[in-house]
C-alpha cells in the first residue's frame, strides 16, 4: 500500500533531519530532539512514525537494501549490484560519508555490512548452499572487503573511479569466492 503523500513529506523530513546531523556532528552525537527540530515536526509526530533514531537509521538503510536487490543481477556472476552500489555512493557523496564516513559510528557501519550481508548470503546460497568453506565466513570475507573500499573511499578523496572500485572487489573476492563455491561455479 502506498503511503498517504504526507506521511512521505514527514518521513523524508525526518531522514533528512538525521542525515544532515550526521554530516555535522556524527550520528553518536544526534539527538531525537535535534531531529525533530531540524525536522520541523513535533514530537507525537516523530514517534508516531518512528521509535527513536536508529528506527529513522535502519529505515533509510532498508531503502539502500531495496536499491541493492534491484541491482543484484546487474553485472557479471555473482556480486551484480556492486558496481551499481559504487556508482549510488559515487552520486550521493555526503550520504554516503555521513553513513559510512568517521561520523557514521559502528551503528551505521554494521547495518550497512548487515545490509550488504544478507544480499551476499543470498546470492551464494542460490549458486551453492553448502560451500567448501563454512557460509558465515564466506559472508564475512566478501562484505569485510566491500566495506573496506567503501569505507576508505568515504573516509577520504579517493580519486578511484566506481568502476575502479568495482573492479578491485572482484579481482580480491571472485578467486576465493569460486574455489569455495566449488569447481564449475560461477565466481
Amino acid at each position: 500500500m502506498a503511503l498517504d503523500r504526507r506521511v512521505r513529506r514527514t518521513r523524508f523530513a525526518i531522514h533528512r533531519a538525521l542525515m544532515d546531523l550526521m554530516l555535522e556532528k556524527g550520528y553518536e552525537a544526534v539527538t531525537v530532539t535535534e531531529i525533530i527540530d531540524r525536522a520541523d515536526i513535533g514530537r507525537s509526530t516523530f514517534y508516531a512514525h518512528y521509535t527513536d533514531k536508529r528506527d529513522v537509521l535502519y529505515a533509510s538503510l532498508d531503502e539502500l537494501a531495496g536499491f541493492l536487490r534491484a541491482h543484484r543481477d546487474d553485472g557479471e556472476g555473482l556480486f551484480g549490484f556492486s558496481l551499481a552500489m559504487f556508482e549510488h555512493a559515487h552520486e550521493q557523496r555526503l550520504l554516503i560519508r555521513a553513513l559510512l564516513g568517521r561520523r557514521g559510528g559502528t551503528v551505521v557501519r554494521d547495518r550497512i555490512a548487515y545490509v550488504i550481508g544478507e544480499l551476499v548470503r543470498e546470492q551464494l546460497v542460490a549458486h551453492n548452499p553448502a560451500p567448501a568453506i563454512p557460509l558465515d565466513l564466506l559472508v564475512a570475507g566478501v562484505v569485510g572487503a566491500y566495506m573496506a573500499l567503501l569505507a576508505r573511499w568515504a573516509d577520504g578523496d579517493e580519486p578511484h573511479t566506481p568502476a575502479q572500485l568495482d573492479a578491485a572487489f572482484r579481482q580480491l573476492v571472485t578467486p576465493g569466492v569460486a574455489a569455495a563455491l566449488g569447481p564449475g561455479r560461477p565466481g
